[in-house]
C-alpha cells in the first residue's frame, strides 16, 4: 500500500496553498477549527444571479490523498469559476493526512461519525454546515483501496438529472472503471452504485448521507482507484469535476 506521506505537503502546508490560491480566485476563507495546530478552514464564493449552489469536500480519509491534490489543482487552475456559488472543505482530516491513516489521530473514522458527532472535526464541520443554504448538487472525492478502477455514488432520491453516466463515461476514456456488479459489498452497474435502501436509515452516517439528510437531494462520491499511480488518481477525480460542471444544470434547492 503506497504510503500517503510520498505527497510532498503536510496538512499545515496545503491548507496555506488553499488559503492563498482561494484569495486569489475570490473565495472567503472560513475557519472551522483548529486541529493539532491546522486550521479547518471552508472555502466559499458566493456569484449574484441564478446559479448552482455546489459543494465539494476532501480528505476525510487521511490515506486518501488525490482528493485533496485534487481539489487544489482546480482551485489553483481556477476552475471554480462564476458558474456556481461553491462551498469547499478541502482538508477535513489533517492529522490523518499526516500520518497516511484512514482514521484521525484518535483512531476515529470521521466518514462514521455524522450522526453521533464524537469528533471536534465532524462537530465543527456539522456547525458550519447548518449555517449554509441547501446545496443544488455535492460531491465528496475520495479513494478506494480495494477497487480496480474508477467508480461513484449517486444519491438522488428525487430523481434529479443525472451526473452519474456521464461522469463515469468522461473518466473512462482515458482510465478504468470498476464493472464489477459489487463494489464495497452493495450492488452495482457500470460503476455506478445506487443504494437500493434509504442510507438515512443506517446507524453510523458518512458525510454524504448527512448532506441527502439535511443539505441535498443529489450527491455523489467519487473513488479512484488507489493501486493506481497518484498523479492518475488526481486526474481521475479533476476529469470527473469537469464532467459534472459541464453537464449540470440549475435545479433549485428545494
Amino acid at each position: 500500500m503506497p504510503a500517503v506521506k510520498a505527497a510532498p505537503f503536510v496538512p499545515a502546508e496545503l491548507i496555506s496553498r488553499f488559503d492563498e490560491a482561494g484569495r486569489r480566485h475570490g473565495f472567503r476563507i472560513e475557519p472551522l477549527t483548529m486541529i493539532a495546530g491546522c486550521p479547518l478552514i471552508a472555502l466559499t464564493k458566493r456569484v449574484p444571479g441564478p446559479r448552482p449552489r455546489c459543494y465539494v469536500s476532501s480528505g476525510v480519509h487521511g490515506d486518501e490523498p488525490a482528493g485533496p491534490l485534487a481539489l487544489l489543482n482546480l482551485l489553483e487552475t481556477g476552475f471554480f469559476d462564476d458558474r456556481a456559488v461553491w462551498f469547499l472543505l478541502p482538508l477535513l482530516n489533517p492529522t490523518g493526512f499526516e500520518r497516511g491513516i484512514r482514521e484521525n489521530v484518535q483512531g476515529i473514522d470521521l466518514n462514521r461519525d455524522y450522526r453521533h458527532r464524537q469528533t471536534q472535526e465532524v462537530t465543527a464541520h456539522v456547525h458550519w454546515l447548518q449555517f449554509q443554504p441547501r446545496f443544488d448538487v455535492s460531491f465528496c472525492l475520495h479513494e478506494d483501496w480495494e477497487s480496480t478502477g474508477f467508480y461513484l455514488y449517486e444519491l438522488n432520491p428525487d430523481r434529479l438529472p443525472t451526473l452519474a453516466e456521464p461522469i463515469i463515461a468522461h473518466v473512462g476514456r482515458k482510465f478504468p472503471i470498476d464493472l464489477h456488479e459489487i463494489i464495497d459489498g452493495r450492488p452495482a452497474s457500470g460503476g455506478i452504485i445506487r443504494p437500493e435502501s434509504d442510507p438515512v436509515l443506517r446507524d453510523y452516517w458518512p458525510e454524504a448521507i448527512y448532506l441527502r439528510a439535511h443539505h441535498t437531494s443529489r450527491g455523489y462520491t467519487l473513488e479512484s482507484p488507489s493501486n493506481q499511480p497518484l498523479e492518475k488518481r488526481i486526474e481521475m477525480h479533476v476529469l470527473a469535476m469537469t464532467e459534472a460542471m459541464d453537464r449540470i444544470s440549475f435545479h433549485p434547492a428545494h
